[in-house]
């Protein structure tokens, strides 16, 4: 059974392994779902510490980053979100979404569980939209996406250019 609670700081090292496996599986099977190229390296230095000090500020705070995790029957973890504040201070209304799901349990529902939760967050916290990008080519999660109510509201093609590859990003949103 998964299970779906906040994050804390001291699921960081466990988080930080499951993005690390995440990120090494970015194309596979010739699917990105993260604009960078595949890498055994681990997460990023600086996404760490936008992960660790977004963690420790409130929304409203600069940088801010509500993350949940979901973990299998083992403990490990499954997938995760995270809601977290735009850069721009008159856009304070709105959060932006990210998220992931282990390979081995995608399609088996927990990225919907992590949507609602997310979601019933964001308005209990009373923001107006929630925002996100997703790669163009990633039907799946576009799928995911509009059965919860995010609605296209622009694509850029040839945004991103990952190992020779092209690779555009659609824009969706949702208000709460």
């Amino acid at each position: 059974m998964i299970t779906i609670r906040p994050a804390t700081p001291e699921d960081l090292p466990a988080l930080f392994a499951y993005l690390g496996e995440q990120l090494a599986e970015n194309g596979r099977d010739g699917l990105l779902f993260q604009p960078m190229a595949p890498t055994t390296e681990g997460v990023p230095l600086a996404m760490r510490e936008r992960f660790s000090a977004g963690m420790t500020s409130s929304p409203g705070h600069p940088g801010w980053r509500h993350v949940w995790i979901a973990l299998d029957d083992d403990g490990a973890i499954a997938g995760h979100i995270d809601l977290r504040g735009r850069p721009e201070p008159a856009s304070s209304h709105r959060t932006l979404l990210g998220m992931g799901v282990r390979h081995d349990l995608r399609r088996a529902g927990i990225g919907t569980r992590l949507v609602q939760e997310a979601l019933a967050w964001a308005r209990a916290s009373g923001f107006a939209w929630v925002d996100l990008e997703v790669l163009s080519q990633n039907h799946k999660a576009r799928a995911l996406y509009v059965r919860m109510g995010f609605v296209e509201t622009g694509e850029v093609p040839d945004l991103y250019r990952i190992e020779g590859q092209s690779i555009g990003a659609v824009s969706m949103s949702l208000r709460m």
